[in-house]
């Protein structure tokens, strides 16, 4: 049975992702995540956001440090539909900030250093893999530091 739910509205039902979903709106993406895709999310859970410094996710929320957000936010999104199985076969993946992020199947998943805790979550235009920690861009390593 086909999934009739977008990223956006699978994630938000999952009822662990209020923090993404907030950064979602801050940095104007839902809509996009909500569109045809197929997108791969590699989604961060509220456990993951709270490991952040929380001065740190209160300066990416202000309305001025938008772009930052949505290059973080961007960094965990990778066009296209890539399963579990998919992973498997690469070592690494272009995201839509254009960046890329590592992929490591030795033990378990890793995508940089986050684990994937839960693997293809299917929703009607794309897949989403849960992470333990939120993935940052080589260029928002220094991110309230």
């Amino acid at each position: 049975m086909a999934e009739t739910k977008d990223i956006v509205q699978t994630a938000i039902d999952a009822g662990k992702f209020n923090t993404l979903a907030k950064a979602l709106t801050a940095a104007g993406l839902v809509e996009t995540l909500r569109g045809k895709g197929p997108f791969t999310v590699f989604a961060p859970t509220d456990e993951a956001f709270a490991k952040l410094p929380t001065e740190t996710l209160t300066d990416l929320l202000k309305p001025e440090n938008k772009q930052k957000l949505t290059d973080i936010l961007t960094y965990h999104v990778v066009s296209g539909r890539v399963t579990a199985a998919d992973v498997s076969k690469i070592t690494e993946a272009d995201t839509v900030n254009g960046q890329q992020i590592k992929i490591n199947t030795t033990s378990g998943v890793k995508i940089n250093d986050a684990t994937v805790t839960t693997a293809d979550v299917e929703a009607s235009n794309g897949v989403i893999h849960i992470l333990d920690s939120v993935l940052l861009p080589p260029a928002a390593s220094a991110v309230g530091a």
